[in-house]
């Protein structure tokens, strides 16, 4: 079976590239594989739509044919950072409809960062099944989730499930920037070791090439071009690269 150096788990098809671009982008310039997973990047059910995604459709300028696109930029911004890609048929949580009655489950914004719906118990076995199928790697990675965006709560518990204490946490950015945000999910920080990634020039203009791939999703958390050059570059100076976090003391 295929071996990779690093595997990071990304809930959605942008989440890697924001948080960990530039260090995937100097692991594979050494020669290093790595394997960017997209857990929520399937097909959205048939008959799920509602003014939340119709709404969030028009932001992206993305038609019925979303989640499509939305992976074509993922395989551009892996091969702009020299990963390899693997996509899982998780729909995203905005698709997601209740097995029981089929009622849309997320269908605002303070749906999406709130709680995991109680009907979604079961998807963290099904994804830790899917984890636990993956290539074998050396460090595996998975969201911090800062934030608290049910997607990545649901990602990092079956990331558990399968890999406990040996896992490594990425800063999920950008919501890292938002005041408060890494306190409330570190807790006592003395469980945690941070450790910082430097990031050199090239690494960091990897990283934001393979963020602007993303073109559908820049008006999400940019202004322009500039900005998000501007926000990367300055928090990557604020904390010295990019920070990872392991509970190995």
């Amino acid at each position: 079976m295929e071996h990779h150096d690093a595997l990071y788990l990304s809930p959605h098809l942008d989440d890697a590239a924001l948080s960990c671009g530039g260090q995937i982008a100097q692991s594979t310039r050494r020669g290093e594989r790595v394997l960017i997973v997209t857990v929520m990047a399937g097909d959205p059910p048939a008959d799920a739509a509602n003014d939340y995604i119709a709404s969030l459709h028009a932001r992206w300028e993305l038609g019925r044919d979303a989640a499509a696109q939305r992976r074509a930029e993922d395989l551009a911004a892996c091969a702009l950072l020299g990963a390899d890609a693997l996509h899982l048929d998780a729909p995203d949580c905005i698709y997601r409809l209740d097995p029981a009655t089929g009622a849309p489950l997320y269908v605002s914004d303070a749906d999406i960062f709130g709680d995991i719906h109680p009907a979604e118990a079961p998807l963290v076995a099904r994804i830790a099944g899917l984890l636990a199928g993956l290539p074998a790697a050396t460090q595996v990675y998975a969201p911090l989730t800062v934030g608290h965006h049910v997607d990545h709560l649901l990602v990092r518990a079956a990331a558990e499930q399968v890999w406990g204490d040996a896992l490594r946490y990425y800063e999920d950015y950008p919501y890292v920037q938002q005041p408060g945000k890494l306190d409330a999910v570190l807790g006592d920080a003395a469980d945690w070791r941070a450790i910082v990634i430097p990031l050199d020039t090239d690494a960091l203009e990897a990283k934001c090439a393979a963020i602007s791939a993303f073109r559908s999703q820049l008006s999400t958390f940019f202004a322009d071009g500039a900005d998000l050059e501007a926000q990367v570059k300055g928090y990557a100076a604020q904390v010295g690269g990019e920070r990872t976090y392991s509970t190995d003391l």
